[in-house]
């Protein structure tokens, strides 16, 4: 997993690139939870859907927001964050014109941030949204929602009101052309700190389904 620097908006953006074996395999950017609360590129969430990708044949990236770790530029309330993604993702379509599909898949703030990414490229064809904040931020940008994912949600979440993210999928799930997955997981906080393995398998579990169905 080679570490990479690569050109932000604000300067050097830091982060782990795991190129893909095949030509034309499917890319994807992870995403990390909030930068001034801990959030890193090594966050253990973070690193697990890194893997999830990397184990199925995904070239991958996850990186530090600005401002973190040997990231250049200081914290911008989201809106900095949103074009530090997408200057990643220009970076890894770069190495990979040729890449067969696009996800973005992001924790929390993370979360919040690639399917802000997922409303301005077209090319995202599917996300997993880990805990997204839907009591915390403003998700009506999703009007509608372009591609088809996964949410996730423990349900002693004592961050993000498993009641508002509900809400969310509820309201996602009434759009026409796109399918939206939601799991909750019984008993697991934010960080999911005893349910990593159940987390893992609801992502493996629902990668599997769509990389079997072509999409």
């Amino acid at each position: 997993m080679p570490d990479v620097i690569f050109t932000g908006p604000e300067g050097r953006l830091e982060g782990r690139y795991q190129p893909a074996s095949q030509p034309r395999a499917p890319i994807a950017l992870i995403l990390h939870p909030h930068p001034q609360g801990g959030g890193t590129m090594n966050n253990k969430i973070v690193y697990n859907l890194y893997q999830s990708f990397a184990q199925r044949g995904f070239a991958v990236l996850r990186f530090n927001f600005r401002g973190v770790g040997r990231s250049q530029g200081t914290f911008d309330n989201g809106i900095g964050e949103l074009s530090d993604a997408a200057a990643a993702l220009d970076w890894m379509q770069q190495f990979n014109p040729d890449a067969s599909s696009c996800w973005v898949a992001g924790f929390s703030f993370g979360a919040w941030t690639g399917m802000q990414l997922l409303m301005r490229r077209p090319e995202i064809r599917g996300f997993i949204s880990v805990a997204p904040p839907a009591n915390l931020y403003d998700f009506s940008f999703l009007a509608p929602c372009p591609s088809s994912g996964l949410i996730v949600q423990g349900t002693a979440d004592e961050i993000v009101t498993p009641s508002a993210v509900q809400k969310l999928v509820d309201k996602l799930k009434t759009q026409k052309h796109i399918t939206i997955d939601y799991e909750t997981i019984e008993g697991a906080n934010h960080f999911f700190e005893n349910e990593q393995e159940q987390l893992t398998e609801a992502v493996n579990r629902y990668l599997d389904m769509r990389l079997a169905a072509g999409k």
